[in-house]
């Protein structure tokens, strides 16, 4: 009989798990607002409708064996009450609802004690500036729902930036967050099985500019007592989350050596992309073997160094890939286009995968291939 995978969300991380549940010998159908969509591109069925709304997820659910969502914009309410109702939703609707809600997301980890940086909700430009005197400057506001890829985030480095600041994110209701003067910024993806199976892949570095993920080096150039602190960490936090599936732990490394926890995603990341050529099974693959109760897969790197390189847009107008053949000409390089029609700055078409013996060569060679690729 054939078994079908539901995915809310039609974008590069849905037409990754598409092509992965494809693999596994899953049909896929997949819920996105418009047609067309990356993910939409490459599924079995394309329902059209919002993430946010009930009826395309009911449409989505009565069709899928599994399901799961790509986007933390999910209707978490519905997809809750349709796991009360006896569909097989991972991860969990009560997972999605603590995390989408970014300070809710913090108080939840301080209430287990996980290290986070201090926080406060932030109600008006006053409240703003009282906690500014409390945490001094530089501190960061952020929407508490919806911030991504550098969206939702602002430093507040003196108090003239507040006002314009809150006309910026007014969106979202906002909170305060301490700066953390970090070193490296350190990223664990943890995939937990429907028997309690968890494994880890190696602790990453991403590496950021304008708050968007720009590279991911794995492993992750830190000590073994920072490396064991960081997997311990991410282990506490996926102990406290329901459902199964891949979770994304991302941490700030600082001066002091100490770990801290930024944000958690629950689904497949942007720092797990290079899984796909870099390690024994994919956090795509091993996310479909976990929501559809298959065993895990080794999450081992298949090479000593695997650095990825997130494709950006860098200007307004039709999507133009040119530069691949070349940039794959490259030895131990892998392009992935995700096939949005449009294109715009900073906006994420694709990705590099550059595998190597050594870090500095290796991240060399990422580099050169995405100087070779124009969108």
């Amino acid at each position: 009989m054939e078994k079908w995978i539901g995915i809310v969300g039609g974008g590069q991380l849905g037409r990754m798990l598409a092509n992965a549940a494809h693999e596994l010998g899953f049909k896929v159908a997949i819920l996105e607002a418009a047609p067309g969509s990356p993910a939409g591109l490459v599924a079995d069925r394309e329902i059209i409708g919002r993430v946010t709304e009930e009826a395309g997820i009911h449409e989505l659910a009565n069709m899928s064996d599994h399901m799961t969502f790509e986007i933390e914009s999910a209707d978490a309410h519905t997809l809750r009450e349709l796991t009360r109702a006896g569909f097989d939703i991972n991860p969990s609707a009560e997972t999605l609802e603590i995390i989408k809600d970014k300070f809710r997301q913090k108080e939840f980890l301080r209430a287990h004690d996980i290290p986070v940086a201090d926080f406060a909700l932030i109600e008006s430009v006053d409240d703003a500036k009282r906690q500014a005197e409390i945490f001094g400057y530089p501190f960061l506001l952020k929407a508490r729902f919806g911030a991504y890829d550098g969206r939702g985030n602002r430093v507040i480095r003196r108090e003239e930036d507040i006002a314009a600041a809150f006309a910026e994110l007014s969106s979202s209701p906002l909170y305060a967050e301490r700066f953390v003067p970090f070193m490296k910024e350190l990223s664990v993806v943890v995939v937990r099985g429907k028997k309690g199976e968890e494994k880890n892949y190696p602790v990453v570095e991403t590496i950021h500019e304008n708050n968007i993920c720009h590279m991911v080096i794995a492993p992750a150039e830190i000590d073994g007592a920072i490396r064991t602190r960081a997997e311990e960490i991410a282990g506490r936090v996926i102990a406290h989350l329901k459902g199964v599936g891949v979770f994304a732990v991302e941490m700030f490394m600082t001066e002091d050596g100490d770990v801290v926890v930024n944000e958690i995603a629950p689904r497949v990341h942007n720092s797990g992309h290079h899984s796909i050529e870099g390690c024994e099974t994919s956090q795509f693959e091993n996310h479909i073997r976990a929501i559809s109760g298959m065993p895990l897969g080794s999450t081992a790197l298949k090479a000593p160094v695997a650095v990825m390189v997130n494709i950006l847009g860098d200007r307004t107008g039709m999507a133009e890939p040119r530069g691949i053949e070349e940039a794959e000409s490259l030895s131990g390089v892998h392009v992935h286009i995700y096939g949005k029609v449009e294109t715009r700055p900073e906006r994420k078409m694709g990705h590099i995968t550059a595998l190597g013996d050594t870090h500095s060569e290796t991240i060399a060679r990422a580099t050169e291939a995405r100087k070779r690729i124009s969108i």
